[in-house]
């Protein structure tokens, strides 16, 4: 390696202080692997993370739009020690199978139930953001009796943004048609506040989802819950959210956009058995963005 290349390799890695998705699973004893989970008639591969011994309560942790199970990275080992975790890719999204009808929120939830099943998690915390937030919040008011205890990040299924679901669609978009390294880092600028935990292999496994051909195939799919139309039919009405007796945490990121906020503090009205843990300086991923502050947080509220 040349003095020139050298330098260059140092501006572009800190190399005193490398990080990367591996950096956090290194001294973690886990599993990845694929199952078939029975959806909507017919099998899906479903990937998976697991760790924690499975005589554990168990907890399930649930991805954003178009996400996979990395985004927990972070978090599993801390979580561990107190859990059996399953982290999935849910159907349609990562490198879990993408079958060809709309991923409405019911579809979600069939694949979630299928998943404890497989797992023989007669109930299961949940540690979901976003999209897995909605999701979870959807098993919650349907099947009460499926859950423990609720961790909501980035919180949706309360609300139609049309200027939000119109940023999202041309942002995931433009990312699959366009699946260059800057189209990938400006999905996750709106993801991640702080550049430096933008890490490069988390933007190359999105990359690598998003140059599937499936993934491009199927995007529509995807991005149905942000049509309006589509987005009002699977919302949680207030009633619903009411209804919610799990004690649920709900994590409010000072830097997320301002409909996840309001999302947040609304729902924390809503659900009797709630609580707001702050986290002022995170965007969209606050597990991810400050996971010591957000491991910490969520292993005292799942253990108490």
């Amino acid at each position: 390696m040349t003095e020139a290349q050298a330098s260059h390799t140092e501006a572009v890695v800190d190399t005193a202080n490398y990080r990367s998705i591996w950096m956090f699973l290194k001294d973690l004893e886990f599993r990845q692997g694929f199952v078939d989970i029975t959806v909507n008639g017919a099998a899906v591969r479903t990937r998976y993370a697991e760790a924690g011994r499975p005589d554990k309560p168990h907890a399930i942790f649930l991805h954003g739009t178009g996400g996979h199970w990395e985004t927990f990275a972070p978090n599993l080992a801390a979580l561990s020690e107190h859990f059996h975790c399953v982290a999935i890719d849910m159907v349609g999204n990562g490198f879990s199978g993408k079958p060809d009808y709309d991923y409405e929120i019911p579809i979600y939830v069939e694949h979630v139930l299928g998943v404890l099943d497989h797992f023989g998690m007669p109930s299961a915390s949940f540690v979901a953001m976003s999209l897995g937030a909605f999701v979870a919040s959807a098993v919650t008011v349907g099947h009460p009796d499926r859950v423990d205890k609720v961790i909501l990040m980035s919180p949706a299924g309360r609300e139609a943004s049309a200027s939000n679901m119109a940023r999202i669609r041309e942002e995931r978009t433009k990312a699959v048609n366009e699946p260059t390294w800057e189209s990938l880092h400006a999905v996750f600028a709106h993801l991640i506040a702080d550049e430096g935990n933008r890490l490069p292999d988390l933007i190359g496994l999105r990359q690598a989802v998003y140059r599937r051909e499936d993934t491009r195939k199927t995007i529509d799919r995807l991005l149905i819950l942000q049509d309006e139309t589509a987005r009002h039919r699977n919302l949680i009405p207030d009633d619903k959210w009411r209804s919610i007796k799990a004690p649920v945490m709900i994590v409010a990121s000072g830097k997320d956009h301002g409909v996840y906020q309001d999302t947040a503090r609304t729902i924390a009205d809503l659900i009797p058995n709630s609580e707001v843990f702050e986290m002022a300086s995170v965007r969209h991923w606050p597990h991810f963005e400050d996971p010591e502050a957000f491991n910490a947080a969520a292993v005292e509220f799942l253990t108490r």
